[in-house]
């Protein structure tokens, strides 16, 4: 896990945000959003989160299901299997982008109120040469995050691939707390289930067995978390 310091080095990146956040005020390429609200996105451009948290959703693509999920719930429609598959979240001071796909569509929605954005072509980039190289380094991150989450989810058993996605989701954005590092985003368990190809109420069930085997915990802010080791405690 990587938490921010107060050392002279961490406040470079700070002060190079508030200059482009100035920037992107002064050429009115900013904007800030309500809670689920959709964030006008296209490929080409690099988007900067400043503020709040952007939560990134793929569309058209088949959710990940497995037979023992049919089987499981044969009474229940396709329906039920959410279309929309969630992406990730891109927190406050990461910046992402949109790759052009034609079979696959990315939406992007403020997952907080008051989720700020700034977006910009690559060339603006050139105003801050230093930052230009951070930004590559992030996307790289991101990149990297993207493939341990596809291993997670190719997982066949849905308990697995359920632990797995909380560990890789949590491990790139958690929080130390008292009991653990915990995930400072809410996610539904509809949004879960759209993840690793299971419904709501499978996952509902499935999340129930990880708290009773002491795997995970729910704080009272309803924010999933995974406790320190037995060890550590």
């Amino acid at each position: 896990m990587q938490f921010s310091d107060n050392s002279p080095e961490a406040s470079r990146p700070f002060l190079i945000w508030q200059k482009i956040t100035e920037w992107g005020q002064t050429h009115y390429r900013d904007r800030l959003f309500r809670k689920d609200e959709l964030i006008p996105i296209r490929s080409g451009l690099l988007y900067l989160v400043t503020q709040g948290a952007v939560r990134l959703v793929g569309t058209n693509q088949s959710p990940i299901i497995d037979e023992d999920e049919l089987i499981s719930h044969g009474a229940e429609s396709d329906s039920d299997f959410p279309q929309d598959n969630f992406l990730g979240f891109v927190s406050a001071g990461k910046p992402f982008e949109i790759a052009a796909q034609s079979d696959f569509k990315v939406q992007a929605y403020a997952h907080w109120d008051d989720t700020h954005v700034i977006w910009l072509y690559w060339q603006d980039l050139e105003n801050w040469t230093n930052f230009r190289q951070e930004v590559y380094e992030s996307l790289r991150s991101q990149n990297q995050y993207r493939s341990l989450l596809l291993m997670a989810l190719g997982q066949r058993k849905t308990i697995d691939r359920l632990l797995s996605f909380l560990k890789v989701i949590i491990k790139e954005h958690g929080q130390l707390g008292e009991d653990g590092y915990y995930l400072p985003y809410l996610l539904t368990h509809a949004q879960i289930g759209s993840i690793i190809g299971a419904t709501r109420v499978t996952v509902t069930r499935l999340m129930g067995k990880l708290r009773r085997q002491g795997l995970i915990l729910i704080r009272n802010d309803s924010l999933i978390c995974l406790p320190h080791p037995q060890s550590d405690r």
